[in-house]
């Protein structure tokens, strides 16, 4: 019972060899590929009410199929009333086999659900990672809209090997993200 993610699959047999060919590549080893996928949630309301930091620990476990970690303040910025060590965030890092079905499950079931989708951005950080963000939790399936206390935002890093934009857009590209034209 050796369970393969659909996207794993679809990395070895379909992304790898269409890799190769687009950049020459002579080794299998040279082929960019996903680390890891970073979400990210920050709450900047929950300075006020900590109750808004557990929701959005227990929506973000849900949405990402593993247990959301709270991020907190590094030092005191008085113009916010923040203090040092307060949670002001949410966040998950996916790995593995979690990571591949994270991601299919935001391209096929999330994505299409965002109202007006014209396409992401293809705007890469030079080393052939991409961040995104989305305004609203409630395009992931998993969420029920009628818990919701809040709407929240989350910013996605997809995180790859590769060494430029170039390779990490053509990698994203052979998964199925929907970029803009």
């Amino acid at each position: 019972m050796n369970y393969i993610p659909t996207f794993q699959k679809k990395y070895s047999d379909e992304v790898i060899p269409a890799l190769m060919k687009e950049f020459g590549y002579k080794s299998k080893m040279e082929v960019p590929k996903i680390q890891k996928i970073v979400i990210n949630q920050g709450i900047g309301k929950a300075v006020a009410d900590r109750k808004l930091i557990e929701n959005a620990v227990n929506e973000l476990s849900i949405i990402a199929g593993q247990k959301a970690l709270p991020t907190y303040s590094k030092k005191d910025i008085s113009n916010f009333k923040l203090r040092k060590g307060v949670p002001i965030g949410v966040k998950v890092t996916l790995r593995r086999k979690k990571m591949y079905e994270f991601l299919e499950r935001l391209i096929s079931a999330s994505l299409p659900r965002i109202r007006d989708f014209q396409g992401l951005d293809t705007k890469f950080d030079k080393r052939g990672n991409y961040t995104f963000g989305i305004s609203e939790q409630i395009i992931f399936p998993e969420i029920e809209i009628d818990k919701i206390s809040q709407i929240l935002g989350m910013n996605i890093t997809i995180v790859t090997t590769a060494k430029t934009d170039e390779e990490g857009f053509s990698l994203l590209k052979e998964f199925g993200i929907p970029f803009k034209k």
